[in-house]
């Protein structure tokens, strides 16, 4: 079980550290050793979401930073969090954090506190 367990939280890792780039569950279920299908029920069953949700909330998360820290556009904050096309960007982030990019971004601009705080107030939940 502490094997299945450090293989799952390898590939975790994994996603946390090449949140932008293309990975599907194949190419993780290649990192922790086991089937796809395995993969998937495991890391749901570890972690309380698929691999493709936690790997989603993890972009919108880098996605929030950079709006909230950068003036650079949705559009290129988008495509470098691992999106490819700004439709699904924004379906997404909006169902995580339940308002559009540009409202996130004229919301937080607003608020001047701390950004610890704002981290911790602003974390995504599903």
């Amino acid at each position: 079980m502490e094997e299945s367990n450090r293989r799952l939280l390898r590939a975790r890792d994994a996603m946390d550290r090449s949140y932008a780039q293309p990975l599907d569950v194949p190419a993780l279920a290649r990192i922790a050793h086991v089937s796809p299908a395995h993969f998937s029920r495991a890391f749901r069953a570890a972690f309380g979401e698929t691999p493709h949700r936690y790997l989603q909330r993890r972009r919108v998360e880098r996605a929030m930073f950079l709006l909230r820290d950068t003036d650079r556009s949705v559009t290129d904050i988008c495509f470098e969090v691992g999106f490819g096309s700004l439709g699904t960007f924004s379906r997404t982030f909006s169902a995580i954090v339940g308002r559009s990019p540009r409202a996130y971004r004229r919301e937080a601009a607003a608020v001047d506190v701390p950004t610890c705080f704002v981290k911790a107030w602003a974390r995504p939940v599903d």
